[in-house]
Parts: C-alpha cells; sequence; structure tokens
C-alpha cells in the first residue's frame, strides 16, 4: 500500500521511544524521519537500509555525514551521477544528476538493525517512491544490502525468491525496471574487505551501460 510521506509519522513505536530519547541526547540532530534525496525525476533510485546514527540521523540527508557516505558519493561523482564528490549537510550546494537516494527505513534503528515490523510499515513509502520513479520513466533501482533489497521487492509485490540476493546480481522486473545489488557500503563491509572501491565501481559500469543503452535505444 502506498502512502505520501511524512517528516513527522510516528507509526512504529520502538522507533519513535529511540528518536526522542536521541534528541534529548543529541537536540541538534535531525532525529526524525529522513526524507529521500536527489533528483525529481531520475534514472538510478538507491535505495540504502536506514539512517546512520550520527550521519543521516544527524543531517537530516541519506548517507550524509558518516563514513558509509563517502564511498557512495565518491563513486556516484565519478560516473556522472552527483555534482561534488562529498556530501556534508542537507544545506550544502551539491545535487544529484539522474539519481536520487532512498532508505527502505526512513527512521534510525537501534543498533542500525530495524525489525520486520518497521520494514513493513515504512514500505508504503518506499512503494510510493518506486511507482514516482517508474512513472517517470526511472530505469535502474539500486539495492544496498539484503535489507534494502527485499524491501524494495515487498513494495513492488514481488517475491524474494525469485529475486534472490547478491553482489554484482542484476535482476530484470516486471514495469522495464532492472535490480542492481550490491553489498551496503557501510564501514563494517568495508574494512573486512567484503566490499572494496573496484567491486562498487563494476555495479556503477554496469548500471550505467544500462542507462546508455536504454538512451540510445529511445533515441
Amino acid at each position: 500500500m502506498q502512502a505520501k510521506f511524512s517528516i513527522n509519522c510516528r507509526k512504529c513505536q520502538r522507533l519513535v521511544k529511540f528518536l526522542d530519547e536521541v534528541k534529548v541526547s543529541y537536540p541538534d540532530y535531525h532525529a526524525r524521519p529522513v526524507p529521500a534525496f536527489g533528483d525529481v525525476a531520475p534514472k538510478l533510485l538507491i535505495i540504502g537500509l536506514a539512517p546512520g546514527m550520527h550521519g543521516a540521523n544527524r543531517t537530516g540527508r541519506p548517507f550524509t555525514g558518516d563514513f558509509a557516505g563517502i564511498l557512495l558519493y565518491k563513486t556516484l561523482y565519478k560516473y556522472g551521477f552527483s555534482s561534488y564528490d562529498e556530501s556534508v549537510s542537507a544545506t550544502d550546494s551539491l545535487r544529484l544528476i539522474g539519481c536520487r537516494i532512498t532508505n527502505a527505513v526512513k527512521c534510525l534503528p537501534p543498533g542500525n538493525r530495524p525489525e520486520l515490523n518497521e520494514i513493513r510499515n515504512c514500505n508504503g513509502y518506499l512503494s510510493a517512491e518506486i511507482a514516482s520513479f517508474v512513472a517517470g520513466e526511472g530505469r535502474a533501482l539500486l539495492a544496498l544490502g539484503t535489507v534494502a533489497h527485499r524491501a524494495g521487492l515487498i513494495a513492488m509485490g514481488l517475491k524474494s525468491k525469485a529475486y534472490p540476493f547478491g553482489h554484482g546480481i542484476i535482476h530484470t522486473l516486471p514495469n522495464n525496471l532492472t535490480l542492481y545489488d550490491s553489498y551496503h557500503c557501510s564501514r563494517y563491509n568495508t574494512q573486512t574487505k567484503r566490499l572494496n572501491v573496484r567491486m562498487f565501481e563494476q555495479v556503477f559500469e554496469k548500471i550505467c551501460a544500462n542507462l546508455a543503452l536504454h538512451i540510445k535505444t529511445k533515441g
């Protein structure tokens, strides 16, 4: 079921309680649901997990202000999706080009681990975002991690068994969409070498090739 995003959403009792506690400890933090960021008519929609404590939860912009965004924004800039290679705050001059970033869960979860009911509560927002993306002739979805992958499929009414997650895997979906999977660009994944720069860039090279072919075919 689609739902219009609200920065004042308080559907999930556990998350509401946690964010209220965070706001007391860090009164200058955003500490609310974090809206999507980027081009209003994108060709690429990136789905992350959830805001990070001292990143998006602090700044109010996805993947901004913590380690997880470093690799993402450098890569977006390298492949022409961003005007700068670093996202500092929600008020800087960075803009995304043909790209938009959202999260499976819009609020910071304790331990960065959302519960299934929280993913489902937030899924209506993701469903609306994907529906708008498709209506705007969006082409490529990029899921960063298993949770984002599954949340995206739920939002589209698709079964996870039919589209298993795996880094570098490409799924052809209904509605002329292509879903790309990547390990999440978290500090843990890069420090343990589960994900490195080249692995991440290879995913974007496939996305760019797909988008270029789509544009050429339409032209």
